[in-house]
């Protein structure tokens, strides 16, 4: 049998150092393997949260963006209807002011004698017209009653030309008009049952209502955004 030697104290001396050098060795590349992974890590993490932050103020912009386009679309609808509402309110005064005057001159047609009875004459034919009535009568203002006898007369004579039909006709001075009415008259049918106004007022009335889209197209010129019209 052979015999085991016994090291000695420089062998174990030389075998204890390349063990050392062996793990110190495996140990700085354990380390430099940590070191590698943990750079990668964080790394990686960086760029997690940094997508993260990047993410969040591109939202955050977006929403005040978002939020100032619509502040501002808000404002400048106010604005302009604030301003539509002033045109339209500055309009209507004059169209006010207008038929204010207006109603101001109605008076002026009856200074005219001749002319206001030719008025009332035909005031008179329409109610006739539209009644078609054999007796009617007609409302009028005391200080016009001279004319409107006359008018009458005319205007029953000119219906029965026109229709070949007796027409009688008579003023209701129970019922006068107010004197204050600027003037024109009212023709009674249907047994008291049935006023056609025919006053001063009542055509300005009227005439504001049917008249106004031409008025205000005249004065203010054609609305673009209206489709129809009467």
């Amino acid at each position: 049998m052979s015999q085991s030697h016994a090291l000695s104290d420089d062998q174990v001396g030389q075998e204890l150092k390349k063990m050392t050098a062996f793990i110190k060795q495996e140990a700085m590349e354990k380390g430099r393997e940590i070191e590698i992974k943990a750079d990668e890590e964080f790394s990686i993490e960086k760029s997690k949260l940094v997508q993260q932050e990047k993410s969040s103020i591109d939202t955050n912009y977006e929403k005040k963006f978002k939020q100032a386009q619509m502040s501002q679309q808000i404002t400048r609808s106010t604005v302009a209807n604030k301003t539509r509402l002033k045109v339209l309110s500055a309009r209507q005064e004059l169209l006010d002011q207008i038929f204010e005057e207006a109603e101001k001159k109605l008076g002026e047609a009856t200074k005219d004698k001749k002319k206001y009875t030719g008025i009332l004459k035909n005031l008179i034919l329409e109610g006739f017209y539209a009644l078609n009535e054999g007796k009617l009568q007609v409302r009028g203002r005391k200080q016009d009653y001279d004319l409107i006898k006359k008018a009458i007369e005319s205007a029953c004579k000119e219906y029965k030309d026109n229709l070949k039909k007796d027409i009688e006709a008579s003023i209701d001075e129970a019922n006068p008009l107010p004197e204050g009415s600027a003037g024109g008259l009212s023709i009674v049918g249907g047994r008291g049952k049935i006023d056609i106004n025919n006053t001063f007022e009542e055509r300005l009335t009227l005439l504001q209502d049917t008249a106004l889209p031409s008025v205000r197209t005249t004065l203010f010129g054609k609305n673009e955004n209206r489709k129809f019209y009467d």
